[in-house]
C-alpha cells in the first residue's frame, strides 16, 4: 500500500513538473513572439516611421507569420560543412537558454526551481551558448562565419568576467547565491534596492549584459556590414529560427536577471504599494528593462572591436573588481561598527 502511494505520489510530482515546464516554455515563445514586434514598433517609431502594421491588426501577426515563413523555408546544409556539428551547434545554443528559465523567481510563490546556487547556474549554463555560436561559425566553414565566431568567442570570455564580478557584490551583501533570497533581502523602500548601493555593479552588469546578449552597439559576431550575418550566415530556415530563438530568450533570461539583482525583483518601490501583486511589480520594471535593449538599439552605433575588447579589460573589469574590493571594506566597517 505503501509503496503504491509513494508511486502515485511520484507521478503526480512528475505530471506537475511537466505540466509547469510547458507553461514555462509557452510563456519564453510568447515573449520571443512579441518582444520581436514590439523591438520592431518602438525602433519604428524611433525613426519616424510605423513598423509592422498589414499582418492581423496593427501587424500583431507579423511575428508569427515570419515564424511561419522560416519553418516552411528549405533547410540547407552547406556541401563542404562539418555536417554533424552544424546540426547540433544551434540546439546546443537555445537549449541552455531555456534551461536558465527554470531558476528564475517571478514572486516568491512562482518558481519553477528554488536553487541555492541560482546565480551561478544561470551564469554557467548561458556561458555553453558560445559554444554553439562558436561551432556553428565553424562547422559553416564559411570566412565569415568562422570570423563571427571567433569574435563571439573573444567577446564572450571578455566580458562574461566583468558579468560576474559585477554580481559578487550583491551576493557579498545578500550571503547568498539564491535568487528568491536576494530579492527579499531588498524589501522596504526602493532605495534599498541593491541599484543604488551597488551602483558600480549595477552598471559594468548592465554593459556587460548587452554584450552578452550580442546587442547594439556590441552585435560585432553578426555585423552585417563586415560579416554579412556572421556565425549563422550559412543557415536558414528552423535552424537559423533557433538562433534568433535563443537570443531572444536570453533577453528575457537577462532582463529577469537584472530585475531580480538590483531593481528589487517583485517588491514594491514602498511599502505602501503593497496591496498591488508582486508578479505586476516584477513585469513592470522587467518590461523597462526590455525596453532599454531595444532603445538603445536605435539610438547608438555599431563599435569597433577593438573599441569592445579595450571596453571590456581596461575599464569594466578594473570597476568590478573596485566594486568588490568597496563592498568587502564597507561590510567589514559594518560588522567593526556593529561589533564595537
Amino acid at each position: 500500500m505503501l509503496e503504491l502511494v509513494a508511486e502515485t505520489l511520484t507521478w503526480s510530482n512528475f505530471a506537475i513538473f511537466i505540466a509547469v515546464g510547458i507553461a514555462m516554455l509557452l510563456i519564453v515563445l510568447g515573449f520571443v513572439t512579441y518582444a520581436i514586434y514590439f523591438e520592431r514598433k518602438v525602433i519604428g517609431y524611433m525613426q519616424f516611421r510605423y513598423g509592422p502594421t498589414r499582418t492581423g491588426p496593427f501587424g500583431l501577426l507579423q511575428s508569427v507569420a515570419d515564424v511561419l515563413k522560416l519553418l516552411l523555408k528549405e533547410d540547407t546544409i552547406p556541401r563542404k560543412a562539418e555536417r554533424q556539428l552544424f546540426i547540433l551547434a544551434p540546439i546546443i545554443t537555445f537549449v541552455p537558454s531555456f534551461l536558465v528559465v527554470a531558476t528564475i523567481p517571478f514572486t516568491a510563490n512562482f518558481l519553477h526551481a528554488d536553487l541555492n546556487i541560482g546565480v551561478l547556474y544561470v551564469i554557467a549554463l548561458s556561458g555553453i551558448s558560445t559554444m554553439g555560436i562558436v561551432l556553428g561559425g565553424w562547422s559553416s566553414n564559411n570566412k565569415y562565419a568562422l570570423l563571427g565566431g571567433m569574435r563571439s568567442a573573444a567577446q564572450m570570455i571578455s566580458y562574461e568576467i566583468p558579468l560576474v564580478m559585477s554580481i559578487v557584490g550583491v551576493v557579498m551583501m545578500t550571503g547568498s547565491m539564491n535568487l528568491r533570497i536576494i530579492v527579499e533581502g531588498q524589501q522596504g523602500y526602493f532605495w534599498q534596492w541593491n541599484f543604488l548601493p551597488q551602483i558600480i555593479g549595477f552598471c559594468v552588469f548592465i554593459v556587460a549584459m548587452i554584450s552578452e546578449l550580442n546587442r547594439t552597439p556590441f552585435d560585432l559576431p553578426e555585423a552585417e556590414s563586415e560579416l554579412v550575418a556572421g556565425y549563422h550566415v550559412e543557415y536558414s530556415g528552423f535552424r537559423f529560427a533557433f538562433y534568433m530563438l535563443a537570443e531572444y530568450v536570453y533577453v528575457f533570461v537577462f532582463s529577469a536577471l537584472l530585475t531580480i539583482l538590483f531593481l528589487g525583483g517583485w517588491n514594491a518601490p514602498i511599502p505602501q504599494l503593497d496591496f498591488i501583486p508582486g508578479i505586476i511589480w516584477f513585469i513592470l520594471k522587467f518590461s523597462l528593462v526590455v525596453f532599454f535593449c531595444f532603445w538603445l538599439r536605435a539610438t547608438l552605433p555599431r563599435v569597433r572591436i577593438d573599441q569592445l575588447m579595450s571596453l571590456g579589460w581596461k575599464v569594466l573589469l578594473p570597476l568590478a573588481l573596485l566594486n568588490v574590493f568597496v563592498t568587502a571594506g564597507y561590510m567589514s566597517l559594518k560588522s567593526w561598527i556593529m561589533g564595537g
